[in-house]
């Protein structure tokens, strides 16, 4: 548990305040710290991508540019430089970061008692992302400068459409690929969760691989669920700690939420709403690098576009999507709604569903009712207040089944 000092524990006979979570004080007051610290780690992360890929954009980028130069011949090659200035911009950035990512993701959830890493495990899995997210965007970087060399004018519409591609590319993918190098992936052995899922997705059109239990619980007590893949590579993912930790009732609640996730499309709607995103973000950037460089050069040439533009391009494409993420996560907030809505009408378990989200909250120690500024610029999942509220609607019946 959490080495951080908390209220002290409410008697079991004390009046507790109410909330909907049906937390006690104590356990509340710990959750509203958690969510602080929390809150304070993804404002600092975003402020160091911002500040450090700005100064690395204005500054640094001709400095690394010039001593790639210098000191090796192989990099007056503009392929080799744009390589060079990548790894150096990404490993110059993982430097910065990390006392906040190991403090994020290792140290703050050991003191609020929700992982159970050790350091060394925790420093393997970060060691082990990093270098896939290096190698995925070195591909990423190089082909945007590909297209941006070969097709000119009109490279933020390519853009646009390849990230749809491969998009879609990795929806396949990240589920039968990506996710087993993290996680313990096996078939969900439980024939009564199967029953009852084969029951919630009849006459839905819902075809997916199978539902798989996920082994996360030696790494965190957390408790999560999924509806993750496309094509033959749809499937529905339930972390170990749901399993072991939640009633039937409450575990076909969850089923039933992302069977509304494919019910109501939200998948090909967020694909969609990604194709435009895009498209609106490379069209900014590229009206910002042909801003930059003329003022650099005096001329731009989208054919001689310099390698040391890359911080530039990584800079106004975070920024951006910093300031468009709060209309994505109400887009978000919107669907998980209506996924709320579908699971509350499709098992006719309000009580359930009740029990199962506040039994969400007090493990994942989630803020029951953050700040509605906090949930509209960084939260894409409703307030857990506003998804228990769900339950007590007019119109929501009892419990159907068990």
């Amino acid at each position: 548990m959490s080495d951080i000092p908390t209220a002290p524990p409410t008697p079991a006979d004390s009046p507790v305040p109410p909330n909907d979570a049906g937390m006690s004080a104590a356990e509340l007051a710990e959750a509203k710290k958690y969510g602080r610290r929390e809150l304070a780690c993804t404002v600092a992360d975003m402020a160091i991508d911002v500040v450090y890929l700005g100064l690395m954009a204005f500054w640094g980028a001709r400095l690394v540019d010039q001593w790639l130069l210098d000191a090796w011949p192989a990099m007056r090659n503009d392929w080799a430089r744009l390589s060079g200035i990548y790894l150096v911009v990404m490993g110059l950035h993982y430097a910065v970061s990390f006392p906040l990512s190991v403090y994020a993701g290792h140290f703050l959830e050991h003191q609020f008692g929700l992982s159970r890493q050790t350091l060394t495990r925790w420093l393997r899995r970060y060691v082990l992302k990093n270098i896939l997210v290096t190698g995925f965007g070195w591909l990423l970087m190089v082909g945007l400068f590909a297209i941006i060399w070969w097709i000119g004018p009109w490279w933020w519409l390519v853009a646009a459409a390849t990230t749809f591609v491969v998009t879609i590319l990795l929806g396949q993918l990240v589920p039968v690929i990506v996710l087993p190098l993290f996680y313990k992936v096996e078939p969900l052995a439980d024939q009564d969760l199967a029953d009852r899922f084969a029951r919630l997705t009849r006459g839905t059109s819902l075809k997916v691989g199978g539902v798989f239990r996920v082994g996360i619980s030696a790494e965190t007590s957390k408790a999560n669920a999924m509806l993750t893949g496309l094509g033959n590579t749809r499937r529905v993912l339930l972390g170990d700690t749901l399993l072991d930790d939640f009633t039937p009732a409450e575990i076909e609640v969850v089923l039933a939420h992302e069977i509304g996730h494919h019910v109501h499309h939200h998948v090909a709607q967020l694909i969609g709403f990604g194709l435009f995103s895009s498209g609106l973000s490379f069209y900014l950037c590229d009206r910002v690098l042909v801003a930059w460089v003329t003022a650099q050069q005096g001329n731009f040439d989208y054919a001689h576009v310099p390698p040391y533009a890359l911080p530039l391009i990584m800079f106004a494409t975070t920024a951006i999507a910093l300031v468009a993420s709060p209309l994505r996560n109400a887009l978000s907030r919107r669907f998980e709604t209506q996924a709320d809505r579908y699971a509350l009408a499709a098992t006719g378990a309000p009580a359930a569903f009740h029990t199962a989200f506040a039994r969400l909250a007090q493990q994942n120690k989630a803020d029951p009712d953050p700040s509605r500024l906090e949930v509209w610029l960084l939260h894409d999942h409703p307030p857990i207040a506003d998804r228990l509220a769900l339950a007590t609607m007019p119109g929501v019946k009892p419990d159907a089944r068990p």
